[in-house]
């Protein structure tokens, strides 16, 4: 059986049904609330192929309760949001290093099979050098960096101290279906989508290296999968970059030619919290594993807005989400 943590997530529901899809028989962890909500698992085709377990990943009791039983990890819960993590760094502490602790002893005590820690290019900061590989120095840039590389140097501790058979994804950006509001894509199009004409954005000239979802997914699946990938970090990148203000541009001559930017200084990161530039090295998972990206962004892209525009009703166009 697979454990899949942040199963109700963005990237967690499109995992769960890629697995599903596969042949795995999948316990997908979710975030305990009193609605009995699965997130985004709650409309998947899915959702009752799988077994749901509703817990706290901060909770070491119920993460070892996950565990049991189960021979492969996948651990994406973590709070994502950077300029949350400027005023609420202690959750992000709780969260993502001490969650990810969790994680690592409960799969050490029962032997676990394969861990994949889920990473995230943030923590390189902004470029010293392109493309960026797997040496490039890390960087807490924001609270939420610091945390992500705090994980990430635990999951590699328990590999060199306990023999623990893990791997770090660190996948570049990842947008479609089901993101969250709060990344750049999202605000954008459902701005757009809204009937807005003036579209608000931060910072313009910061690059990303965009992954589509289902890209993502497949590099997860080929690391873990894949036994050369034990004991290393592996980026999961296109090996391309575009200014949020392309980004934007394109956005807004594809929904609304009419539409404007303008800039919202609320939106914007403090200067030296700002990553610049993010281009991604894919050399190594190239040569590890059989991936390879099957969508461009031109086609991520066309899908990403198909879908949001049958489900704007999950979004709030007109409030920032931190």
């Amino acid at each position: 059986m697979v454990l899949v943590t942040g199963a109700d997530g963005f990237i967690g529901s499109h995992l769960v049904e890629a697995l599903v899809n596969s042949g795995e028989k999948v316990k997908a962890f979710v975030y305990y609330n009193s609605f009995n909500n699965w997130g985004w698992l709650e409309n998947s085709r899915v959702k009752n192929e799988i077994e749901v377990f509703a817990g706290d990943i901060r909770d070491p009791n119920g993460v070892r309760n996950a565990v049991r039983g189960v021979n492969t990890i996948y651990h994406l819960a973590a709070l994502i949001a950077i300029p949350f993590s400027y005023h609420s760094p202690d959750s992000y502490v709780d969260t993502n290093i001490k969650g990810t602790l969790n994680i690592l002893n409960a799969a050490k005590d029962f032997n676990t099979s394969r861990v994949i820690v889920t990473s995230t290019s943030e923590v390189y900061g902004s470029a010293k050098y392109v493309p960026i590989d797997e040496k490039h120095p890390l960087q807490g840039q924001s609270p939420y960096s610091a945390t992500k590389i705090g994980a990430d140097k635990l999951a590699e501790s328990y590999f060199k101290s306990f023999e623990l058979p893990v791997s770090i994804a660190r996948p570049f950006n990842t947008y479609g279906p089901r993101q969250s509001a709060r990344a750049v894509i999202p605000t954008i199009i459902t701005q757009l989508l809204s009937g807005a004409t003036k579209i608000k954005l931060g910072s313009l000239e910061p690059t990303r290296d965009f992954n589509f979802v289902r890209d993502t997914v497949s590099g997860l699946i080929a690391i873990a999968t894949n036994h050369s990938t034990i004991g290393q970090e592996v980026n999961i990148a296109t090996g391309k970059e575009i200014s949020i203000k392309q980004l934007a541009t394109e956005l807004i001559n594809q929904i609304n030619p009419e539409a404007v930017i303008v800039n919202d200084f609320n939106r914007t990161r403090p200067t030296n919290s700002e990553v610049d530039r993010l281009l991604g090295c894919n050399k190594k998972i190239l040569q590890l594993t059989n991936w390879q990206p099957q969508f461009t962004f031109e086609q991520g892209i066309a899908q990403t807005i198909e879908w949001f525009k049958h489900n704007l009703s999950h979004y709030k166009p007109d409030i920032y989400n931190i």
